[in-house]
């Protein structure tokens, strides 16, 4: 219980620290182009559910582990479900829309059109629910899961798609998500495949 308050706390600490840095970063962490290259392009992709979907497919044909290729392609895609809810009820719009202003659409406005909202970002949330859970399940290649899912949300603040609090919310709803996922998986501890 300790551990998912730490976990807890350090969670409200980023997305204050981010929401502080949200001004800062519209302004000055900024490239339009990013998608105009491949690397740009490559890391928009780990937040693609698509991409997730193949993977755990990949997984299942090389391995015949169900299980977890069935947390590849689950875990994800329960990502960006959770998220389009976040979305429909948080309602802040993409920065890009209001000249790096937060706005959050009345509820008599279109409701359920969650086409502008930003918080969270649905592509940091599918690529952290993906590094997660591969983070549980290959544990000693943390570092390469985790620095694909923070080039996919650095890229979507960097394109101005995203407030950098979008993202960093993404990431932490992600990882509880992972975490509520996994006890009930009954994996309660992660394990080493490698």
């Amino acid at each position: 219980m300790r551990t998912q308050a730490r976990y807890a706390i350090l969670a409200v600490v980023a997305i204050i620290a981010a929401h502080l840095g949200d001004g800062w970063a519209f302004g000055h962490f900024v490239k339009p182009d990013i998608y105009d290259h491949d690397f740009g392009r490559m890391l928009r992709m780990v937040g693609y559910l698509p991409v997730w979907l193949v993977i755990a497919l990949g997984m299942w044909l090389q391995t015949r582990d169900r299980r977890t290729a069935l947390l590849l392609a689950l875990v994800p895609t329960a990502g960006g479900a959770l998220c389009a809810v976040l979305q429909v009820l948080l309602r802040r719009e993409r920065p890009g829309l209001h000249a790096g202003h937060y706005y959050f659409r009345p509820f008599r406005d279109r409701p359920f059109h969650g086409a502008e909202f930003g918080l969270p970002s649905s592509h940091a949330m599918v690529a952290f629910s993906g590094a997660w859970v591969l983070c549980r399940i290959y544990p000693r290649g943390w570092p390469v899961w985790i620095a694909l899912a923070l080039g996919c949300a650095l890229s979507r603040v960097a394109a101005q798609a995203h407030f950098l609090s979008d993202v960093t919310v993404g990431a932490v709803a992600a990882y509880f998500l992972v975490a509520f996922i996994w006890s009930l998986s009954g994996k309660g501890t992660a394990t080493s495949k490698q």
